[in-house]
């Protein structure tokens, strides 16, 4: 069980919800809720995430790329701890119990009223595995040509908040863009840590990253890119939405105190002369994100200092 938790990578899971969060209570803010609809959302994605960090692990494997050059920790194929063809079959039932978690959403989103939607939707979750396992397995994988970038922000940010804010409501508000897109900026600089980190060892197995394509000095650019825009993003998607009522409410921003770590990290990254020391930088970014959804999910529909002064004035009692 141990191994199996290790080959999960927990650590990227908080990061995978993000999204789901933030589209959940945008749809709660206007009287829209569902609990199987929220925990099946967060199962298909954290079944997503698995199956895709598996698929990782096999590719990989498989095609030497986890090898003793590897700067970061040792993967279950790579180390021996689970073969590659129990890991295989790991892969087919991780696949199989989300695509049921998937149409098990799908249905209680829906439930059969809206058969156009419910077949698009079908074939997103079909693409969404297909795209999980065809990162880094198969003869041509993309995340060898430099566009897992691209699968992580479509999926991980633009589908993962649009689409569940969808399935409650049934209508696209473009102003969720901003976060949406926030969540995927973050998401990506997540995974171009990890191919700043493993640089040296991808180019030798020709894994050929973004990172590997244009050069270390590119990737912090890069890196500063995705962050500083998600952080302005969020910035101006709770503006807009605060002053939708015409009132300003502080509320709204209790998240920004979570930007104090990322600006700490986009520091350690500037000043990152060796790729190894990048590795803590993961787990930090993505829990990073993860707070800052979250308060900034809350703060869509509760306030922060009617909370406190409740709590003040019990305690006070």
């Amino acid at each position: 069980m141990k191994h199996w938790i290790e080959a999960a990578r927990v650590r990227t899971l908080p990061l995978s919800v993000s999204g789901i969060l933030v589209g959940c209570f945008y749809a709660m803010s206007q009287g829209h809720f569902n609990w199987k609809i929220v925990i099946l959302a967060l199962s298909t994605t954290l079944g997503l995430q698995i199956l895709s960090n598996f698929a990782n692990d096999y590719g990989d494997g498989v095609n030497g790329t986890d090898n003793d050059d590897r700067v970061g920790p040792k993967r279950a194929i790579q180390s021996g701890t689970i073969s590659p063809g129990t890991m295989r079959y790991a892969i087919f039932v991780t696949a199989f119990l989300t695509l049921v978690s998937a149409m098990l959403l799908i249905y209680a989103s829906f439930k059969g009223k809206y058969f156009l939607y419910s077949i698009i939707f079908f074939v997103l979750g079909i693409l969404a595995i297909a795209s999980a396992i065809r990162y880094t397995v198969g003869k041509n994988p993309y995340g060898y040509r430099g566009l897992g970038d691209v699968f992580v922000f479509v999926f991980f940010g633009l589908i993962s908040t649009f689409g569940i804010y969808f399935m409650f409501t049934k209508e696209v508000d473009w102003l969720l863009f901003l976060p949406a897109t926030a969540v995927g900026f973050l998401s990506v600089g997540v995974l171009n840590l990890n191919n700043m980190r493993d640089e040296a060892s991808d180019a030798k197995s020709n894994k050929n990253t973004l990172v590997v394509k244009f050069g270390a000095d590119w990737a912090k650019k890069y890196h500063y890119f995705l962050i500083c825009s998600a952080m302005i993003l969020f910035v101006v998607f709770a503006f807009i939405n605060d002053m939708r009522d015409g009132v300003f409410n502080f509320d709204q921003y209790f998240f920004l105190p979570f930007y104090f770590p990322l600006v700490a990290h986009l520091k350690r990254v500037y000043k990152n002369s060796e790729p190894r020391l990048l590795d803590p930088e993961l787990k930090k970014l993505a829990l990073s994100t993860f707070f800052i959804c979250v308060v900034l999910s809350i703060g869509l529909i509760f306030l922060f200092s009617d909370i406190a002064l409740y709590i003040i004035e019990n305690i006070l009692e």
